[in-house]
C-alpha cells in the first residue's frame, strides 16, 4: 500500500523488472481525472500491450450499473474515496453482479490495515492507496498473474547501429562476453541479422542450427527447442546464431521474435540482441521493448543526424524505461575528420555511455581470430571500457578506477 513516483528511471538506474500482463480485459471506474490519466498512461506501456483496457468515470455506482446487464471483464479497477464502511457496502453491491474469476482491484485513500484485511477476506485481489505512479500500478496488476513466478525475468539488452559500419555487432558481442565473464552470469547473444549476421564468425562457431528454426517454426517453439538451437561459447555464454544466408527473404512481422524472447527471459539472466541496421516494425519493437537500449554511432555527421532521429522516436515509446544510451565507437581514427566527442555530446544533449577509441590492430586481430577484445589483450583500456559498459547494461554499480597521470611512466623510469 505504498506510493511511488511515476517518473521514468534515471539514466543510472535499473528499470524495474515487471512481467508483462497476459491477454486480459480490464475496465476501470474512476472518480478522479488524475487516476484516469494514470491508467491511460499505463495502458500505453509495453508491459500492458496485450491487455485490453477501458477507462470509465463514475466510480462504484457506474460499475454496478454497467454490470447489471453485461458480463464482467478479467479485471475491474474501482476507485473509491468513501469511508471504510461505505467501501465494503460498495463491494457487496458489486459482488452481486461479478462473474466467477473476475479480479477486483480497489483504489482508495485510506492507508488502513484493517480495511485491507477485510477486503482480502472478501476476495479482493489488491488494494492500492493513492497517490501512486504508473509503474506501481502496472506492477500490482502484473503481480496478480505472476505470483507463482519463481525466477526473476531475464534482462533484455538491445544494441543497434545508427548506420551501417559503425561496429554495433562488435560492441554487442564484447558487451555480452564481458557480462558473462566479469559478472559470472548466464548470457545469450541473439543475432537478429538473419541474412548477414556475424556472431558465429566472431566467436569462431559453426552452429548446425540457427535462429531461423525458431522464427519460421513458431508452432514447435518451446524451451527444449531453444536449448537445442543455442551454441555454447563458454560456461556462461551462448549464442543464437543467424543463418547468414540469402537463400530466402526475411520479411518478418512485428512480433516475430516475441515468443523466442519470452522463453529466453524465463531461463536466462541476460539476453543481448544484436540488431542489424534496418528500420522495420520488428526492429523498432526490439529497441522499444528492451530493458536497456544502446545506439552505436561513429563521430561523423550522418551518425549524429541518425542518432538524434532515433533518440527522438524511441524516447516517446519508452516513457517508463531508461532512455536509449549512446556508444561512440571508433573515435580517433587517424587522418579522418571527426566531430569531437564534446560537440557530438552537445548536439545530442546526451552524455555517451562509452567512448571506444579506434584501434585497428586489436580489433582486426580479434575479428580474424574469432576472439573478443579482452581475449586478445586483457587489461587493455578498450577491454576495461567493455567491462564498464557491461556493468551499466546489467544495472550494476560502475567500478571506480584510479586516473593515472601521464607523468607516471616517466617517474617510474626515473625511479628505476
Amino acid at each position: 500500500m505504498a506510493s511511488a513516483s511515476s517518473n521514468p528511471p534515471a539514466q543510472g538506474q535499473q528499470a524495474p523488472s515487471i512481467a508483462p500482463l497476459p491477454r486480459v480485459s480490464l475496465q476501470a471506474f474512476c472518480e478522479t481525472a488524475e487516476l484516469a490519466a494514470t491508467i491511460n498512461e499505463a495502458a500505453g506501456d509495453r508491459r500492458m500491450e496485450r491487455a485490453h483496457v477501458k477507462v470509465n468515470m463514475g466510480g462504484a455506482a457506474a460499475a454496478v450499473e454497467a454490470y447489471r446487464t453485461s458480463p464482467t471483464p478479467n479485471v475491474i479497477v474501482l476507485e473509491s474515496s468513501a469511508s471504510h464502511a461505505e467501501i465494503l457496502e460498495q463491494l457487496e453491491a458489486l459482488a452481486e453482479f461479478c462473474d466467477h474469476g473476475t479480479k477486483v482491484v480497489i483504489i482508495g485513500r485510506h492507508n488502513d490495515i484493517t480495511l485491507y484485511r477485510e477486503l482480502m477476506a472478501r476476495a479482493v485481489s489488491e488494494y492500492l492507496v493513492q497517490p501512486f505512479g504508473v509503474m506501481e500500478f502496472i506492477a500490482a496488476l502484473a503481480q496478480l498473474y505472476n505470483q507463482d513466478a519463481a525466477a526473476p525475468l531475464g534482462r533484455v539488452i538491445a544494441v543497434a547501429g545508427c548506420k551501417g559500419g559503425v561496429g554495433s555487432s562488435c560492441i554487442s558481442h564484447n558487451l555480452a562476453w564481458s557480462i558473462a565473464r566479469d559478472l559470472d552470469a548466464a548470457t545469450v547473444i541473439v543475432d537478429l541479422d538473419l541474412a548477414f549476421g556475424t556472431t558465429g564468425l566472431d566467436f569462431n562457431q559453426d552452429p548446425p542450427q540457427s535462429i531461423a528454426e525458431a522464427v519460421f517454426s513458431p508452432d514447435r517453439l518451446d524451451a527444449n527447442m531453444v536449448d537445442r538451437l543455442l551454441s555454447k561459447c563458454s560456461e556462461k555464454l551462448s549464442i543464437l546464431a543467424a543463418p547468414a544466408t540469402v537463400e530466402r527473404v526475411y520479411d518478418l512481422h512485428e512480433m516475430a521474435f516475441d515468443p523466442l524472447l519470452e522463453i529466453l527471459r524465463g531461463s536466462t539472466p541476460y539476453i543481448v540482441l544484436d540488431i542489424p541496421h534496418v528500420w522495420t516494425a520488428w526492429s523498432r519493437r526490439m529497441l522499444t521493448t528492451a530493458d536497456e537500449t544502446f545506439i552505436v554511432a561513429s563521430p561523423e555527421l550522418a551518425s549524429l543526424r541518425n542518432v538524434k532521429s532515433m533518440l527522438d522516436n524511441l524516447r516517446g515509446a519508452r516513457r517508463n524505461d531508461p532512455a536509449p544510451r549512446v556508444v561512440l565507437n571508433g573515435v580517433g581514427m587517424q587522418k579522418r575528420p571527426e566531430i569531437s566527442v564534446a560537440d557530438f555530446t552537445k548536439a545530442l544533449e546526451v552524455e555517451p555511455a562509452a567512448v571506444v577509441p579506434y584501434n585497428a590492430k586489436i580489433f582486426g586481430v580479434a575479428a580474424n581470430n574469432g576472439q573478443m577484445i579482452a581475449e586478445v589483450e586483457d587489461g587493455a583500456k578498450t577491454a576495461a571500457i567493455f567491462d564498464d559498459l557491461a556493468r551499466l547494461a546489467a544495472g550494476r554499480a560502475a567500478i571506480k578506477r584510479e586516473k593515472k597521470s601521464f607523468l607516471e611512466p616517466l617517474l617510474a623510469v626515473l625511479k628505476g
